[in-house]
């Protein structure tokens, strides 16, 4: 087994197929299909099972597929370490965010690393947690803010920021009295609802409030994409829950816009954690990162731009 048969095995389960991987990799298909032979028989097993719609990775191949990624992965950061001149960091770093966080720092800190690093090429994909753990866990991440504690294996965890809940909604839309400061879950009953689907860590969150008072949560729409959520409530159709960060979707310059009632009564809050690889293993633009994320979350916090927010994570040098 070498690393080219590797990263063709992983181009073929990548693309789906034999003959779209060997456009992708410019080489003949029949060469293609002959490294791979020789994988199966090293591995001992079949990798694909092959019918007229194409191929599909055996459950040996899904575990290979994974384990061969991390590695290819490894490879590439061991080289740009190897070359990269000692006065400039270099490398691509693929960072996931969740949406409320790339609302609060996504922009700033693309903007900053850019500046000061010009070396590093950030991959900034923004998406749900759980599916940036399933890219993290998949070796298709460098570094993620997740919610929850010890979700990624092998990988190290910093718990950084405590994010208060808010029932949130614009504040032209009158759902709740003016001089309402505070809300309880049985006054979500009073408002049309839309929350994000029940495989969400934070409708799960609603949810178990709900039914600790024996209440049904119905919301009128289940809605995963921040930005879409976010426009539905501008039209009228409601108010939603989330961290104060969601009102800065649409720019910092909108979020006035926007009521942002706390709960009483209760903890409305979740934990974030920036997940990365063992230290000892990270590229060095991974570290980069890393605690570049960390200082212009800490900056954004201390200086109240991140409202609904506690600092949680290490002391951050001035």
């Amino acid at each position: 087994m070498d690393v080219k048969q590797l990263r063709y095995f992983v181009a073929i389960v990548d693309c789906g197929g034999f003959s779209q991987a060997s456009r992708e990799l410019n080489i003949a298909q029949p060469a293609l299909s002959q490294q791979i032979a020789r994988l199966e028989y090293e591995v001992g097993a079949p990798l694909f099972l092959r019918s007229s719609r194409g191929v599909t990775p055996t459950a040996k191949g899904i575990t290979l597929h994974r384990q061969a990624k991390f590695i290819l992965r490894q490879i590439e950061q061991a080289i740009t370490m190897t070359r990269e001149a000692e006065t400039q960091i270099s490398g691509r770093v693929t960072l996931g965010l969740p949406p409320t966080t790339s609302a609060q720092i996504g922009v700033d800190l693309v903007v900053r690393l850019n500046r000061r690093f010009p070396g590093i090429i950030v991959n900034l994909i923004e998406g749900l947690s759980g599916n940036l753990r399933n890219l993290a866990v998949a070796g298709d991440l460098d570094l993620a803010v997740l919610f929850t504690p010890s979700a990624v294996p092998n990988w190290e965890e910093t718990e950084f920021l405590r994010e208060e809940l808010f029932l949130v909604y614009p504040r032209d839309r009158k759902l709740l009295p003016d001089d309402m400061t505070s809300v309880t879950v049985r006054d979500l009953l009073e408002v049309p609802l839309i929350l994000p689907s029940p495989q969400h860590g934070l409708r799960r969150r609603v949810d178990l409030e709900f039914e600790r008072l024996n209440l049904t949560c119905n919301p009128v729409a289940e809605i995963d994409s921040l930005s879409i959520l976010m426009q539905c409530l501008q039209r009228g159709m409601g108010a939603t829950v989330k961290p104060m960060a969601a009102v800065n979707v649409h720019g910092p310059a909108q979020a006035s816009q926007w009521r942002c009632l706390p709960f009483r009564g209760m903890s409305m809050t979740r934990l974030n954690y920036l997940y990365a690889p063992p230290r000892e293993t990270a590229a060095p633009a991974v570290s980069v990162v890393h605690e570049e994320l960390l200082n212009i979350a800490c900056e954004e916090v201390l200086s109240r731009r991140w409202r609904g927010v506690t600092w949680t994570g290490p002391d951050r040098a001035a």
